[in-house]
């Protein structure tokens, strides 16, 4: 069973191959899935979305099970699942983000990670700080929402 969780955020510059040194408390919740592979795959046209392997197989099972004939899914699985590249840790933990994903969503050098529960997601700095600044703008919006959880 999964104990840890993807949180918190980092920033990081990718070298001239396109790697990314992952930061070691997110490989210490992968190692908790007991695979070193990530699934990355862009997420329309912001970031990057990085998955643990067992994670991605829940979202392709969710896809085959609860997605078909529901309108669009044959597009968003073209794109998402059509999209996607297995990615390894290499021995200095570090992955290469393939030069089509990086140019999908717009990464330069400069990269932010988010930790996201599940999954990261890997922005462009400068489109972090623009959307993050946006949620902040906007997060009053949230009070509802988080009352049904039971969180406010």
């Amino acid at each position: 069973m999964i104990q840890s969780r993807f949180r918190s955020r980092s920033e990081h510059t990718l070298d001239d191959k396109g790697r990314l040194n992952f930061p070691s408390r997110f490989r210490e919740v992968l190692r908790q899935y007991e695979s070193e592979t990530l699934m990355i795959t862009a997420w329309g046209r912001q970031h990057l979305r990085a998955y643990p392997l067992a994670a991605w197989d829940i979202l392709e099972n969710k896809l085959l099970t609860e997605g078909k004939g529901q309108q669009g899914m044959t597009s968003f699985v073209r794109y998402v699942i059509g999209g996607v590249t297995e990615c390894l840790l290499d021995k200095q933990g570090r992955i290469l983000l393939p030069q089509n994903l990086r140019m999908d969503v717009g990464l330069k050098r400069d990269v932010v990670l988010t930790g996201m529960l599940d999954w990261i997601e890997i922005w462009d700095k400068e489109a972090w700080v623009r959307e993050n600044d946006a949620t902040g703008e906007t997060f009053n919006d949230f009070g509802e929402s988080l009352a049904r959880l039971g969180i406010l």
